[in-house]
Order: structure tokens, then sequence, then C-alpha cells
């Protein structure tokens, strides 16, 4: 047994990038594989629509790992400090938007924080 999978729905929320913003929209979701109490293997995949209308599919792989004891309290819905858990990421991207086309074309990593009602990621290009 490689641990407990879990599908979890991603609903909505927003994104930002430089000269640019987006809404999620609902219909994706993040594949879970809890590997034991410290460690989970996360594959979240979802679509943002840009203000200007552009789509963008997001294929997000991130390694999440603490302390057993933060980590149930995150699963639980309690807040912990994301200090205290590493939330680490590698994003990749699609679109058929000319104007962004140049995301599919780089590669970036990132950062991740979950708290009790919502997860928060930072991405960063690798230059």
């Amino acid at each position: 047994m490689h641990g407990l999978r879990r599908l979890i729905p991603i609903l909505g929320g927003t994104a930002t990038g430089d000269g640019w913003s987006a809404r999620v929209l609902p219909g994706g979701a993040d594949f879970q594989l809890i590997v034991n109490d410290r460690l989970s293997e996360l594959d979240a995949r979802y679509v943002l629509e840009t203000d200007g209308g552009d789509l963008i599919y997001v294929q997000n792989r991130a390694v999440r790992s603490g302390p057993a004891e933060l980590i149930a309290r995150l699963v639980r819905g309690e807040p912990v400090d994301p200090a205290q858990i590493y939330f680490r990421c590698s994003p990749s991207f699609e679109t058929a938007s000319r104007a962004l086309g140049w995301i599919a074309e780089r590669m970036f990593v990132g950062t991740g924080a979950r708290y009790p009602d919502a997860v928060a990621m930072h991405f960063f290009e690798l230059r």
C-alpha cells in the first residue's frame, strides 16, 4: 500500500501575476496521496481565466511535510504556522494565449501555505 488517496475539489479562488489577474474556475481538483502521518504528495489540476478572457491550465505537483502533530492539525482544519510546514511545488502551465504563451516555455517552482479556509501558493520563474 502506498498511502491514502484523497480527492479535494477546487471550487474557486484568485490568481495574480505581473500585469494580470485571474479567477480559478470551478471543476479542478487536488489529487492527494497521504503517504504517512508526516508526508503528502499533491497533484492539483485546475484552470485559470484571466481578466482578459484567456484560459490557463495549471498542473501543480507538490510535497507537503512536517511533524505528525502539525499535519494532524492541518487535516482537522486548525491553523498551523506555515513556516513550520515544508510545502514546495513545481507548477506547469498550458495556454492558447499568444500573450501568455511564454509561461509554457519556462520552469517554475513555488511555495505553499495551507490555512483553515484556503491554500495560498506563490510561484517563481526559474531564470
